[in-house]
């Protein structure tokens, strides 16, 4: 790597160095320290800190150690987006995007400050008993989902919603929630508005949430809802990935049971997992 010119002329008329003296190697060194956004920021310095805020081992530093992985899924059988050869700078931007796989039920991002892999699964890639009775269930459309509609629950004796997911996730510790909302949102004349019609029975018994991963660890958790108008996420449990090579199989449900009575008016929009520590909205815990 070499140096940039970057000279300044004092009152006296003396030279100066600038910013872009420094070699790009130790301009490069520095940026390894920073954030991503931090290094697109310092990018605007001069010509030495853009060059180096392009370097592939600046980048590589910052993408999770599976990114060929995450890029090829990303990718999906976008045969000509293969061709393309990319610099690791815009395989972390391409990356940050958000990524469908699975037909479009699940999406997959990278957390742009620290590179952390997050994923939402819709409603739709869940399995909700009796989802295909209407007289139970609804989907519908909203603007409060990224997915664009949620699973709307009028009445039911027995609630129960599981999932799956099958993935490489990159090595570090997760957070599986639930994204919940009790009343049916919508809008009207421009304003939210939210039906509290069909509400009830979420008080007397807690909503059980479990999780279980494919090399043997297990979590269960217990919560009441009972925050009527707002999206509410539902803490199911954590886990811990040691080889992103390795494909890790999660499972998950949510569930009350108790036939002695009736439950309803709630949206299931999605199952978000993110990296522990990473919160997004009011978060709830057994």
């Amino acid at each position: 790597m070499g140096a940039g010119a970057s000279v300044v002329m004092n009152p006296e008329g003396e030279l100066e160095t600038g910013l872009g003296d420094l070699p790009e190697s130790c301009v490069a060194a520095v940026l390894l320290h920073l954030h991503p956004p931090e290094i697109c920021g310092a990018a605007r310095l001069s010509r030495t800190f853009r060059a180096a805020a392009s370097a592939d081992f600046v980048w590589e530093a910052k993408l999770p150690e599976n990114y060929a992985y995450l890029l090829e899924m990303a990718r999906g059988d976008n045969s000509s987006c293969k061709k393309d050869r990319l610099c690791l700078k815009e395989v972390y931007s391409r990356l940050c995007r958000p990524n469908p796989i699975d037909g479009g039920n699940k999406i997959f991002w990278l957390e742009k400050n620290q590179g952390g892999i997050c994923m939402s699964i819709s409603s739709k890639g869940l399995l909700i008993t009796g989802i295909d009775d209407r007289r139970y269930w609804n989907y519908v459309p909203t603007n409060e989902s990224r997915f664009h509609e949620v699973a709307y629950l009028q009445q039911t004796w027995w609630f129960e919603v599981d999932g799956e997911v099958d993935f490489h996730f990159p090595a570090g510790s997760y957070s599986l929630y639930f994204r919940l909302h009790l009343g049916r949102p919508a809008r009207r004349f421009g304003c939210r508005i939210c039906s509290f019609e069909h509400v009830h029975g979420w008080d007397i018994k807690p909503v059980q949430f479990q999780l279980s991963t494919s090399d043997g660890q297990n979590a269960t958790s217990h919560c009441y809802l009972d925050e009527p108008g707002r999206w509410i996420l539902c803490h199911a449990g954590d886990f811990v990935t040691e080889n992103s090579n390795v494909a890790t199989k999660l499972k998950f449900s949510m569930t009350q049971i108790d036939c002695t009575h009736t439950k309803g008016g709630i949206c299931v929009d999605s199952v978000l997992i993110y990296p522990k520590g990473f919160v997004q909205g009011k978060i709830f815990n057994s």
